[in-house]
């Protein structure tokens, strides 16, 4: 049995709300389910029955502080299971390839699960829906002419999380 926790955290891009899975009696550590930011197109908000345990994300928040100082590249996060389609976890898996500081184009990420041409919009759409801003790194994923594309924390987020990382250029996977 799992109980959803949730904290806030304060980051460069807004109120970060992460939102977990803990074991009802607390032994399981947290597998965090969502990251969103404020306004977020299809962001999740507190629901009745959620528990406030700003305590149960102290880890998963030191490794967001250390990426946004620049600190650090990646993260090392137990991520909920059983979340998605089997067709959104194969691209979400190829997000997590996408190396810090690198971009792709969505014909790259549609060309690796084996859905290109018209399946690029089906990729852009599984992107769309990614629940983990940030640690799942969707905003590395641009237009095939470079151009910053759909992120749905906004586009001044993605560009400012390119920024961090210093992959506002094109590069290959």
């Amino acid at each position: 049995m799992t109980t959803t926790v949730y904290a806030r955290v304060e980051s460069p891009l807004g109120e970060l709300l992460l939102v977990g899975e803990a074991t009802a009696d607390g032994t399981g550590g947290v597998r965090l389910r969502s990251l969103s930011v404020p306004g977020q197109k299809g962001g999740v908000a507190v629901q009745d029955g959620w528990r406030y345990a700003p305590e149960a994300f102290t880890d998963v928040a030191r490794q967001l502080e250390a990426y946004f100082a620049g600190h650090s590249t990646r993260f090392d996060v137990p991520l909920a299971e059983g979340v998605g389609t089997e067709f959104q976890r194969r691209v979400w898996a190829v997000l997590e390839s996408i190396p810090y500081g690198s971009t792709v184009s969505y014909g790259e990420v549609a060309a690796q699960v084996g859905a290109s041409g018209a399946g690029v919009r089906a990729v852009g759409t599984a992107i769309g829906r990614n629940p983990l801003l940030v640690v799942r790194p969707c905003h590395r994923v641009i237009g095939a002419d470079g151009a910053l594309r759909g992120y749905a924390g906004g586009l001044e987020r993605k560009k400012l999380l390119l920024g961090i990382e210093g992959g506002a250029g094109r590069s290959e996977p």
